[in-house]
């Protein structure tokens, strides 16, 4: 009522509502502050306790920016940067959202509607409380007649009149439905809810529209028919984590706003292996001269019981080196090695690396029992790029002029590994982009990747990386009512990772990483030190070091033990 008189705080109005909430319960929960005041919160400290002492703060700093700005410029900052619901921020907006019509061009009850707004954005919600919002607007009314605004006669007019809605599409629509509200609730995680709803944040993003438009023709080109499988894609900065693209192949609406990309979790298959071979060379163990049995594993283990295990087409190599394993994807020697390595140190690296779901610690988990999000898996192969650092996704960089940022940007890194175990991991998997089950993806000298099928065709997988860039794609059914459903047929074929994952990954990177040829996978300056015993794990050496793994050097095995283990 006296925003033109007071000097921006009404001090009548702070103690007479601490005196009120105090009989009640000692909080000062309403009342108080003008509309300077509530500028100032809304600018500085949204998310500051609504106590006494923090009004006496808020009446400071209004007074100060009452001497510097003149009344209708308060008003107008306060106007133009409050929340008013539906997502809009700003009258502008709130108009446009409520009436489908400008400001300038709206009547008296209207005027009243959205002035009554900011109090209490979704109590008097129109589109949801209509009853409310009707009766909050005429209160409006009744106070500009009192104050000599309008008439009484024109404010009985308005209150007669009804709310005209017209429900505008200007502030629903968003470009990326799914980023959008993976950045709005990493907002509200690091500044609280009332902050995010409050508005006033200019928040610019690290995805690049050309790439993420790359990534959604990629998928469209691929599985673009009634009834295919769903697919996500997620692009990484290696360097940074900085999120690049960030797409599904299901339209943004309100029957679906489930991000596939961050939220799915999903039985990753032999994409897991990368965390076991990982874990091996950590460890020291030749991937070139350590030879493993791929024979069918039937074994009753003393520690996790009947295990039965067998390759995805069936067939087997005998003796075989670990890399070529790699390169056929061998489940059987995979399962070998997730027992010599331990299923325990298999989940801690898999962490340490950038996996933060749940993962099972049981040997299985080597071939991808677990569930993950394609935002983990390519976070998680983030330190095979970029020389064994553990990069934190990251999706924004700006908040906007005057609003704290912090370490928003900063990229986390974390090492977790010698350069030197990075740089032997991508050596196969480079080659199994080159000659093993991911030559789909095979669009340049500098990429390296897994594929990942499960054991029912449910979900298909590939992760692949460039010196710059980690990328992750997943391709699968939809199971919101809990039914798996299997990829046998799609297009004519078997979905396996090698084809629509690879296929999506490889049209995407092939403009994700035009520029990027020049690159190349640096030269370790720390070179892993294998150990020199050696390492003939099959079964005519003696041993095929299928143990009980307890993560220590004196595990016991299944047969004799004739050699030394590896770990």
């Amino acid at each position: 009522k006296r925003f033109y008189e007071h000097d921006g705080v009404d001090w009548m109005r702070i103690v007479g509502a601490a005196v009120r909430n105090a009989m009640d319960s000692g909080g000062l929960r309403q009342g108080g502050s003008t509309i300077t005041m509530q500028l100032v919160k809304n600018l500085y400290d949204p998310d500051a306790p609504r106590d006494f002492s923090q009004k006496i703060k808020e009446a400071h700093l209004a007074q100060e920016v009452e001497r510097r700005f003149t009344k209708d410029q308060i008003l107008a900052k306060y106007l133009n940067g409050v929340f008013y619901g539906q997502n809009s921020v700003g009258v502008q907006a709130a108009s446009l959202t409520y009436f489908d019509t400008p400001v300038w061009a709206i009547n008296l009850p209207q005027a009243a509607l959205l002035a009554g707004l900011p109090q209490a954005p979704s109590a008097y919600n129109p589109f949801i409380n209509p009853k409310d919002a009707t009766a909050r607007r005429n209160v409006v009314l009744q106070e500009m007649a009192n104050q000599g605004y309008i008439t009484q006669a024109e404010a009985d007019e308005a209150k007669a009149a009804d709310l005209q809605l017209k429900r505008g599409r200007t502030y629903e629509r968003k470009r990326e439905g799914y980023f959008f509200d993976y950045v709005r609730q990493e907002l509200i995680d690091r500044y609280g809810e009332q902050r995010v709803q409050n508005g006033g944040l200019a928040v610019r993003t690290t995805i690049d529209p050309k790439l993420q438009r790359a990534a959604e023709q990629a998928i469209a080109s691929n599985l673009g028919q009634e009834g295919d499988p769903a697919a996500a894609v997620v692009l990484l900065d290696a360097r940074t984590g900085y999120i690049r693209a960030m797409s599904t192949s299901r339209e943004y609406g309100k029957d679906s706003q489930f991000n596939y990309a961050a939220q799915a979790r999903r039985q990753p298959g032999s994409t897991f292996k990368t965390f076991v071979l990982t874990r091996a060379i950590a460890d020291g163990i030749n991937p070139y001269s350590t030879v493993y049995d791929s024979r069918p594993i039937d074994i009753d283990d003393p520690t996790w019981g009947p295990i039965e295990v067998a390759t995805y087409s069936n067939s087997y190599r005998g003796a075989v080196p670990i890399s070529q394993a790699t390169l056929a994807s061998d489940n059987t020697v995979y399962i070998q090695m997730t027992l010599d390595v331990g299923p325990e140190r298999v989940v801690d690296i898999a962490r340490k690396m950038g996996v933060r779901s749940k993962l099972p610690v049981v040997p299985s988990v080597g071939l991808g029992s677990g569930e993950v999000t394609p935002l983990e898996m390519a976070a998680a192969y983030a330190p095979l790029a970029n020389g064994g650092f553990r990069v934190e996704p990251v999706a924004m960089t700006d908040l906007g002029k005057g609003i704290p940022k912090g370490d928003l940007a900063t990229p986390k890194r974390t090492r977790v590994f010698q350069d030197g175990v990075a740089y032997e991991v991508t050596r196969i998997l480079r080659d199994n982009v080159t000659s093993g089950t991911g030559t789909a993806a095979n669009i340049a000298p500098n990429v390296a990747g897994k594929t990942g099928t499960t054991d029912d065709h449910t979900d298909a997988w590939f992760v692949g990386y460039t010196p710059r860039y980690v990328c992750a794609v997943w391709v699968g059914y939809p199971n919101d009512d809990g039914v798996r459903r299997s990829m046998t047929s799609v297009h004519g074929i078997t979905v396996a990772g090698g084809t629509f994952p690879a296929q999506i990954w490889g049209d995407f990177m092939r403009i994700a990483a035009k520029n990027d040829d020049a690159l190349e996978f640096p030269l370790p300056k720390n070179p892993v030190e294998w150990s020199a015993f050696s390492s003939d794990f099959t079964e005519s050496a003696g041993s095929y070091m299928v143990s009980s793994a307890k993560s220590t050097s004196t595990a016991k095995t299944t047969k004799t033990d004739t050699k030394p283990r590896t770990t």
